[in-house]
Protein backbone atom coordinates (compact mmCIF):
# COMPACT_ATOMS: atom_id res chain seq x y z
CA UNK A 1 0.00 0.00 0.00
CA UNK A 2 1.27 3.45 -0.91
CA UNK A 3 0.73 6.94 0.42
CA UNK A 4 1.66 10.13 -1.42
CA UNK A 5 3.61 13.08 -0.05
CA UNK A 6 2.13 15.51 -2.61
CA UNK A 7 -1.41 14.19 -2.92
CA UNK A 8 -2.60 17.65 -4.06
CA UNK A 9 -0.84 17.04 -7.38
CA UNK A 10 -3.40 14.39 -8.37
CA UNK A 11 -5.13 16.97 -10.56
CA UNK A 12 -2.21 16.59 -12.98
CA UNK A 13 -3.77 13.29 -14.08
CA UNK A 14 -6.28 15.40 -16.01
CA UNK A 15 -3.45 16.02 -18.46
CA UNK A 16 -3.73 12.43 -19.72
CA UNK A 17 -7.25 12.61 -21.28
CA UNK A 18 -6.47 16.13 -22.47
CA UNK A 19 -3.33 15.00 -24.32
CA UNK A 20 -5.11 11.97 -25.77
CA UNK A 21 -7.96 14.18 -26.95
CA UNK A 22 -5.54 16.54 -28.66
CA UNK A 23 -3.82 13.63 -30.39
CA UNK A 24 -7.11 12.17 -31.67
CA UNK A 25 -8.20 15.61 -32.87
CA UNK A 26 -4.91 16.08 -34.74
CA UNK A 27 -5.24 12.65 -36.39
CA UNK A 28 -8.76 13.43 -37.55
CA UNK A 29 -7.65 16.80 -38.91
CA UNK A 30 -4.80 15.07 -40.75
CA UNK A 31 -7.21 12.53 -42.25
CA UNK A 32 -9.53 15.29 -43.49
CA UNK A 33 -6.67 17.16 -45.09
CA UNK A 34 -5.35 14.03 -46.83
CA UNK A 35 -8.83 13.25 -48.11
CA UNK A 36 -8.67 16.36 -50.27
CA UNK A 37 -5.85 14.82 -52.31
CA UNK A 38 -7.52 11.52 -53.12
CA UNK A 39 -8.56 8.15 -51.80
CA UNK A 40 -6.75 6.72 -48.77
CA UNK A 41 -5.66 3.59 -50.66
CA UNK A 42 -4.07 5.66 -53.42
CA UNK A 43 -2.32 7.97 -50.99
CA UNK A 44 -0.92 5.00 -49.06
CA UNK A 45 0.87 3.88 -52.22
CA UNK A 46 2.40 7.35 -52.55
CA UNK A 47 3.64 7.25 -48.92
CA UNK A 48 5.02 3.71 -48.57
CA UNK A 49 7.22 4.51 -45.57
CA UNK A 50 4.52 6.17 -43.45
CA UNK A 51 3.27 3.84 -40.72
CA UNK A 52 -0.38 3.87 -39.75
CA UNK A 53 0.35 2.38 -36.35
CA UNK A 54 3.55 4.07 -35.14
CA UNK A 55 1.80 7.34 -34.13
CA UNK A 56 -0.54 5.38 -31.84
CA UNK A 57 2.39 3.52 -30.32
CA UNK A 58 4.19 6.84 -29.90
CA UNK A 59 1.27 8.51 -28.08
CA UNK A 60 0.80 5.45 -25.85
CA UNK A 61 4.46 5.58 -24.81
CA UNK A 62 4.27 9.36 -24.33
CA UNK A 63 1.19 9.05 -22.10
CA UNK A 64 2.97 6.38 -20.07
CA UNK A 65 5.93 8.74 -19.68
CA UNK A 66 3.66 11.59 -18.49
CA UNK A 67 1.96 9.21 -16.04
CA UNK A 68 5.32 8.19 -14.58
CA UNK A 69 6.34 11.85 -14.25
CA UNK A 70 3.11 12.61 -12.35
CA UNK A 71 3.70 9.65 -10.05
CA UNK A 72 7.18 11.02 -9.29
CA UNK A 73 5.68 14.43 -8.46
CA UNK A 74 3.18 12.72 -6.15
CA UNK A 75 6.16 11.15 -4.32
CA UNK A 76 4.82 7.68 -3.46
CA UNK A 77 5.89 6.27 -0.14
CA UNK A 78 5.80 2.71 1.11
CA UNK A 79 3.45 2.05 3.98
CA UNK A 80 4.85 1.28 7.40
CA UNK A 81 8.07 3.25 6.90
CA UNK A 82 7.18 6.27 9.05
CA UNK A 83 9.67 7.22 11.75
CA UNK A 84 8.47 9.16 14.78
CA UNK A 85 11.10 11.07 16.74
CA UNK A 86 10.61 12.37 20.26
CA UNK A 87 11.95 15.92 20.46
CA UNK A 88 12.00 18.75 22.93
CA UNK A 89 11.53 22.21 21.51
CA UNK A 90 9.27 25.22 21.07
CA UNK A 91 7.06 26.78 18.41
CA UNK A 92 8.41 29.64 16.31
CA UNK A 93 6.76 31.51 13.46
CA UNK A 94 8.86 33.64 11.14
CA UNK A 95 7.04 36.63 9.61
CA UNK A 96 8.75 38.01 6.50
CA UNK A 97 8.04 41.45 5.08
CA UNK A 98 7.42 41.24 1.30
CA UNK A 99 6.24 44.80 0.72
CA UNK A 100 7.67 46.82 -2.18
CA UNK A 101 10.11 48.59 0.14
CA UNK A 102 11.93 45.27 0.50
CA UNK A 103 13.09 45.67 -3.11
CA UNK A 104 15.31 48.55 -2.02
CA UNK A 105 19.03 47.89 -1.39
CA UNK A 106 19.83 46.62 2.09
CA UNK A 107 22.63 49.18 2.46
CA UNK A 108 24.23 52.09 0.61
CA UNK A 109 26.99 49.91 -0.86
CA UNK A 110 26.87 49.77 -4.69
CA UNK A 111 26.83 45.96 -4.65
CA UNK A 112 24.33 45.63 -1.81
CA UNK A 113 21.63 42.98 -2.32
CA UNK A 114 17.98 43.91 -1.94
CA UNK A 115 16.40 43.78 1.49
CA UNK A 116 14.30 40.82 0.36
CA UNK A 117 17.38 38.89 -0.77
CA UNK A 118 18.97 39.60 2.60
CA UNK A 119 15.80 38.40 4.33
CA UNK A 120 15.89 35.13 2.35
CA UNK A 121 19.50 34.48 3.36
CA UNK A 122 18.74 35.18 7.01
CA UNK A 123 15.61 33.02 6.85
CA UNK A 124 17.57 30.06 5.52
CA UNK A 125 20.09 30.36 8.35
CA UNK A 126 17.30 30.78 10.88
CA UNK A 127 15.50 27.64 9.77
CA UNK A 128 18.73 25.67 9.97
CA UNK A 129 19.22 26.85 13.56
CA UNK A 130 15.57 26.09 14.43
CA UNK A 131 15.73 22.45 13.34
CA UNK A 132 14.22 20.26 16.04
CA UNK A 133 11.47 22.77 16.80
CA UNK A 134 8.09 23.51 15.22
CA UNK A 135 8.40 26.30 12.67
CA UNK A 136 5.86 28.22 10.58
CA UNK A 137 6.18 30.93 7.92
CA UNK A 138 4.03 34.01 7.32
CA UNK A 139 4.49 36.65 4.62
CA UNK A 140 3.00 40.12 4.88
CA UNK A 141 2.68 43.44 3.12
CA UNK A 142 -0.70 45.23 3.30
CA UNK A 143 -2.13 41.88 4.45
CA UNK A 144 -0.65 38.76 5.98
CA UNK A 145 -0.80 35.20 4.66
CA UNK A 146 0.36 31.86 6.05
CA UNK A 147 2.84 30.13 3.76
CA UNK A 148 3.88 27.24 5.98
CA UNK A 149 1.78 26.09 8.97
CA UNK A 150 3.67 24.94 12.04
CA UNK A 151 5.76 21.91 11.16
CA UNK A 152 8.84 20.04 12.31
CA UNK A 153 9.76 19.39 8.67
CA UNK A 154 12.34 22.14 8.26
CA UNK A 155 13.46 20.84 4.86
CA UNK A 156 9.96 21.34 3.45
CA UNK A 157 9.70 24.81 4.98
CA UNK A 158 12.99 25.84 3.33
CA UNK A 159 11.55 24.96 -0.09
CA UNK A 160 9.35 28.08 0.11
CA UNK A 161 12.24 30.51 0.59
CA UNK A 162 13.22 30.79 -3.09
CA UNK A 163 9.64 31.72 -4.06
CA UNK A 164 9.36 34.68 -1.69
CA UNK A 165 8.62 37.83 -3.69
CA UNK A 166 6.78 41.13 -3.43
CA UNK A 167 4.12 39.73 -5.81
CA UNK A 168 2.91 37.22 -3.22
CA UNK A 169 0.65 39.74 -1.48
CA UNK A 170 -1.72 41.68 -3.77
CA UNK A 171 -2.29 44.52 -1.29
CA UNK A 172 0.76 46.67 -0.78
CA UNK A 173 1.68 48.39 2.46
CA UNK A 174 3.25 47.09 5.65
CA UNK A 175 0.97 45.54 8.27
CA UNK A 176 3.29 44.12 10.91
CA UNK A 177 0.44 44.13 13.43
CA UNK A 178 -1.71 41.91 11.23
CA UNK A 179 1.20 39.51 10.78
CA UNK A 180 1.61 39.30 14.56
CA UNK A 181 -2.11 38.65 15.06
CA UNK A 182 -2.04 35.92 12.41
CA UNK A 183 0.95 34.35 14.13
CA UNK A 184 -0.85 34.43 17.49
CA UNK A 185 -3.78 32.56 15.94
CA UNK A 186 -1.49 30.04 14.24
CA UNK A 187 0.14 28.63 17.35
CA UNK A 188 -1.13 25.47 19.01
CA UNK A 189 -3.60 25.95 21.89
CA UNK A 190 -1.16 24.26 24.28
CA UNK A 191 -0.53 26.91 26.94
CA UNK A 192 2.54 25.09 28.25
CA UNK A 193 4.27 25.31 24.88
CA UNK A 194 6.83 28.11 24.54
CA UNK A 195 6.16 30.31 21.50
CA UNK A 196 8.01 33.01 19.59
CA UNK A 197 7.55 35.21 16.54
CA UNK A 198 10.56 36.40 14.56
CA UNK A 199 9.84 39.37 12.30
CA UNK A 200 12.10 40.18 9.36
CA UNK A 201 11.25 43.71 8.21
CA UNK A 202 12.50 47.17 7.39
CA UNK A 203 10.21 48.44 10.15
CA UNK A 204 8.18 50.85 8.02
CA UNK A 205 4.70 50.09 9.37
CA UNK A 206 1.86 52.04 7.76
CA UNK A 207 -1.25 49.92 8.19
CA UNK A 208 -1.78 49.18 11.90
CA UNK A 209 -0.46 49.41 15.44
CA UNK A 210 2.31 46.83 15.50
CA UNK A 211 3.57 47.90 18.93
CA UNK A 212 0.18 47.22 20.56
CA UNK A 213 0.05 43.86 18.74
CA UNK A 214 3.48 42.95 20.16
CA UNK A 215 2.29 43.89 23.65
CA UNK A 216 -0.76 41.64 23.19
CA UNK A 217 1.48 38.80 22.02
CA UNK A 218 3.58 39.14 25.16
CA UNK A 219 0.45 38.91 27.32
CA UNK A 220 -0.25 35.58 25.63
CA UNK A 221 3.23 34.38 26.53
CA UNK A 222 4.62 34.85 23.00
CA UNK A 223 8.09 36.34 22.56
CA UNK A 224 8.57 38.73 19.63
CA UNK A 225 12.03 39.19 18.12
CA UNK A 226 12.77 41.57 15.26
CA UNK A 227 15.53 41.61 12.65
CA UNK A 228 15.71 45.04 11.01
CA UNK A 229 16.74 45.07 7.35
CA UNK A 230 18.06 48.18 5.62
CA UNK A 231 19.64 51.38 6.91
CA UNK A 232 18.51 54.80 8.07
CA UNK A 233 20.04 56.73 5.17
CA UNK A 234 17.21 55.85 2.80
CA UNK A 235 17.08 54.21 -0.60
CA UNK A 236 14.92 54.20 -3.72
CA UNK A 237 12.80 51.22 -4.73
CA UNK A 238 13.73 49.80 -8.16
CA UNK A 239 10.98 48.20 -10.25
CA UNK A 240 11.20 45.36 -12.76
CA UNK A 241 11.12 47.76 -15.75
CA UNK A 242 14.17 49.63 -14.47
CA UNK A 243 12.23 52.64 -13.17
CA UNK A 244 11.90 53.77 -9.56
CA UNK A 245 8.74 53.55 -7.49
CA UNK A 246 6.91 56.87 -7.18
CA UNK A 247 4.03 58.03 -5.00
CA UNK A 248 0.67 59.39 -6.17
CA UNK A 249 2.22 62.82 -6.73
CA UNK A 250 4.95 61.42 -8.96
CA UNK A 251 7.72 61.84 -6.42
CA UNK A 252 10.33 59.10 -6.14
CA UNK A 253 9.73 57.09 -2.96
CA UNK A 254 12.56 56.97 -0.44
CA UNK A 255 12.40 54.12 2.08
CA UNK A 256 14.37 53.95 5.32
CA UNK A 257 14.80 51.37 8.04
CA UNK A 258 12.51 52.49 10.87
CA UNK A 259 14.74 51.21 13.62
CA UNK A 260 12.87 52.95 16.41
CA UNK A 261 9.61 51.16 15.54
CA UNK A 262 11.38 47.83 15.12
CA UNK A 263 13.06 48.20 18.52
CA UNK A 264 9.77 49.20 20.16
CA UNK A 265 8.06 46.07 18.75
CA UNK A 266 10.83 43.86 20.16
CA UNK A 267 10.75 45.65 23.51
CA UNK A 268 6.98 45.24 23.93
CA UNK A 269 7.29 41.62 22.84
CA UNK A 270 9.99 40.93 25.43
CA UNK A 271 12.31 39.91 22.62
CA UNK A 272 15.48 41.26 21.04
CA UNK A 273 16.09 43.61 18.16
CA UNK A 274 19.10 43.05 15.93
CA UNK A 275 20.18 44.67 12.67
CA UNK A 276 20.54 42.42 9.66
CA UNK A 277 23.86 44.13 8.94
CA UNK A 278 25.29 42.56 12.08
CA UNK A 279 27.42 39.49 11.41
CA UNK A 280 25.82 37.69 14.35
CA UNK A 281 22.19 38.66 13.65
CA UNK A 282 20.95 35.06 13.48
CA UNK A 283 23.05 33.98 16.44
CA UNK A 284 21.66 36.84 18.56
CA UNK A 285 18.07 35.84 17.84
CA UNK A 286 18.55 32.09 18.24
CA UNK A 287 20.63 32.70 21.36
CA UNK A 288 17.70 34.58 22.87
CA UNK A 289 15.33 31.76 21.88
CA UNK A 290 17.43 29.29 23.91
CA UNK A 291 15.94 30.79 27.06
CA UNK A 292 12.52 29.46 26.06
CA UNK A 293 11.31 26.41 27.91
CA UNK A 294 11.27 23.34 25.71
CA UNK A 295 8.29 21.00 25.55
CA UNK A 296 7.74 17.53 24.14
CA UNK A 297 7.35 17.43 20.36
CA UNK A 298 7.00 14.59 17.92
CA UNK A 299 8.46 14.67 14.42
CA UNK A 300 7.05 12.23 11.89
CA UNK A 301 9.40 11.57 9.01
CA UNK A 302 10.18 8.84 6.48
CA UNK A 303 13.42 6.98 6.06
CA UNK A 304 15.12 6.81 2.67
CA UNK A 305 13.68 3.39 1.92
CA UNK A 306 10.14 4.81 2.17
CA UNK A 307 10.56 7.01 -0.88
CA UNK A 308 9.51 5.05 -3.96
CA UNK A 309 9.79 7.71 -6.66
CA UNK A 310 13.36 6.67 -7.68
CA UNK A 311 11.90 3.38 -8.96
CA UNK A 312 9.48 5.28 -11.18
CA UNK A 313 12.29 7.62 -12.24
CA UNK A 314 14.32 4.67 -13.59
CA UNK A 315 11.25 3.28 -15.37
CA UNK A 316 10.57 6.73 -16.84
CA UNK A 317 14.15 6.93 -18.11
CA UNK A 318 13.76 3.56 -19.85
CA UNK A 319 10.43 4.64 -21.38
CA UNK A 320 12.01 7.92 -22.54
CA UNK A 321 14.78 6.02 -24.33
CA UNK A 322 12.19 3.76 -25.98
CA UNK A 323 10.20 6.82 -27.04
CA UNK A 324 13.28 8.34 -28.67
CA UNK A 325 13.87 5.15 -30.63
CA UNK A 326 10.36 5.02 -32.06
CA UNK A 327 10.31 6.64 -35.50
CA UNK A 328 7.30 7.49 -37.63
CA UNK A 329 8.41 5.33 -40.54
CA UNK A 330 7.71 1.63 -40.91
CA UNK A 331 10.10 -1.04 -39.74
CA UNK A 332 12.09 -2.24 -42.76
CA UNK A 333 11.40 -5.95 -42.17
CA UNK A 334 7.64 -5.35 -41.82
CA UNK A 335 7.10 -3.14 -44.86
CA UNK A 336 5.64 -5.96 -46.97
CA UNK A 337 3.58 -7.62 -44.27
CA UNK A 338 -0.16 -7.06 -43.99
CA UNK A 339 -1.42 -8.30 -40.64
CA UNK A 340 -5.03 -7.73 -41.63
CA UNK A 341 -5.05 -9.61 -44.98
CA UNK A 342 -7.57 -12.45 -45.00
CA UNK A 343 -5.67 -14.52 -47.60
CA UNK A 344 -2.21 -13.96 -46.16
CA UNK A 345 -1.08 -11.96 -49.20
CA UNK A 346 1.69 -9.43 -48.79
CA UNK A 347 0.92 -5.74 -48.84
CA UNK A 348 2.32 -2.54 -47.44
CA UNK A 349 1.86 -2.04 -43.70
Amino acid sequence: MFSFANIQALWLLLLLPALLGLFIASRRLRARRLKRFGRRESLSELMPDVSAYKPWIKIAVSLLLVTLAIVMILRPRAAGKAVVEDLKGFEAIVAVDVSNSMLAPSSNRPDAPSRLTTAKRLLEKLLDRLDGNKVGLIVFAGNAYTQVPLTTDIASAKMFIANLSTDMVPTQGTAIGEALHMAMNSFSPNEKMSKAVIVLTDGENFEDDAITAAKEAHKQGIQVDVIGIGDGEGANIPLADGSLLTDESGNVVVTRLDESTAKAIATEGEGVYVSASSSNAVSAVTGNLKSLKKSDLKRRSFDKNAEQFPIFAWIALAVLIISMLITRSKLAWLKNVNFFSSNGSKASK
